[in-house]
């Protein structure tokens, strides 16, 4: 175990977080965050409680097929993490549960709204913006200017040297198509990914792809969200992000108890454990940096300063229902995924 560990264990536990009494029992969660804090949740959480835990990890799109799979013999309890869009269709598919835990009234607005939207069948535990990332050395060996706007992207001289995610697969991805279309109007967002489509070199299947593909010098420039990119820098690799100056959108990662679990009391405490300030605190110590749904989570140094960020107003009730992502995706699909590059 990891010293990092034992120090958030402490940390919950002498914080007082509203965590369990240790107890039997046993809780099984997708987890669609990036593996380190997945697993720091699970160990800490088990160590902790005594509850043992089984997590398996997927992308947000791949965890909602599963559920939707799995929808008349559930095998999940929680579901943690990974853009909001997907949750909210879970709700709206009947997938989940209502749950107004105690930890709500120390939530930001954004994660509260986000909880009243879903009538309260899925919350907001971290939100980041959507972005570039760039190669620090990649760029200034290829003379590539760093792009500032959406527009940027439809320059010629990135041909081949950018990633992006694929929507089906990716709630990064989907975000980007659902931030356009607002941003744009359907249409010319649509002649613009029609457009990027001639620059991008591969469609990833996680969100995180494009980001980590970045960092390691395999292409020049990504979509990301840009809370993504502190953690690969950290790791020494040369990578920086900017928001686009014309507006962008933000995901709110989401946490969602699922309809017919076969331990629902420990779901719920685990989701409730999962809304404390301590708890929230693992992001960053996993080398995360989205914000933390808790007001009084303290907030690492590298999570991305909202105040400085021009965003839309995202609709997420709109772009979270089910037909609104399906349509989208497969006109993306047919329109911009079929053409050649």
């Amino acid at each position: 175990m990891k010293p990092t560990l034992l120090t958030i264990a402490a940390a919950t536990l002498s914080l007082g977080a509203a965590i369990p009494a240790l107890a039997d029992g046993q809780v099984n969660i997708i987890c669609s965050v990036q593996a380190e804090w997945c697993n720091m949740v699970s160990t800490v959480y088990a160590r902790t409680t005594g509850v043992k835990v089984n997590m398996s990890l997927k992308g947000s799109g791949e965890a909602l097929a599963q559920l939707i799979a799995e929808k008349e013999n559930p095998k999940t309890d929680v579901w943690f993490g990974g853009t909001g869009d997907p949750h909210l269709q879970a709700a709206e598919q009947g997938l989940s549960v209502e749950y107004k835990s105690p930890m709500l009234s120390q939530l930001y607005p954004w994660a509260q709204q986000q909880a009243q939207q879903s009538a309260f069948k899925t919350v907001g535990i971290y939100s980041g913006p959507l972005g570039f990332g760039y190669n620090t050395e990649l760029v200034a060996k290829k003379k590539l200017p760093i792009p500032k706007t959406w527009a940027d992207l439809l320059n010629p001289v990135y041909k081949g040297d950018i990633q992006v995610a694929n929507p089906a697969s990716s709630g990064t991805a989907y975000t980007m198509i659902a931030t356009l279309v607002q941003l744009m109007g359907e249409d010319k967002a649509f002649d613009y990914l029609k457009g990027l489509h001639k620059n991008v070199s591969q469609y990833t299947r996680s969100g995180t792809g494009p980001i980590k593909a970045v960092a390691r010098g395999e292409t020049a420039i990504s979509v990301s969200f840009v809370h993504d990119a502190p953690g690969e820098k950290m790791q020494g690799f040369p990578v920086e992000t900017v928001t686009p100056s014309d507006g962008t959108g933000a995901e709110i990662g989401s946490m969602s108890i699922i309809k017919g679990a076969r331990n629902l009391e420990a779901a719920k405490k685990f989701y409730d454990w999962a809304l404390t300030p301590a708890t929230q605190e693992m992001g960053a110590a996993a080398k995360q940096f989205q914000l933390p749904s808790n007001k009084a989570t303290k907030v690492d140094v590298r999570v991305p300063d909202f105040k400085k960020i021009k965003f839309i107003n995202y609709d997420y009730a709109k772009y979270g229902a089910s037909a609104e992502r399906r349509r989208l995706i497969a006109r993306w699909e047919k329109d911009v995924n079929s053409l050649p590059r």
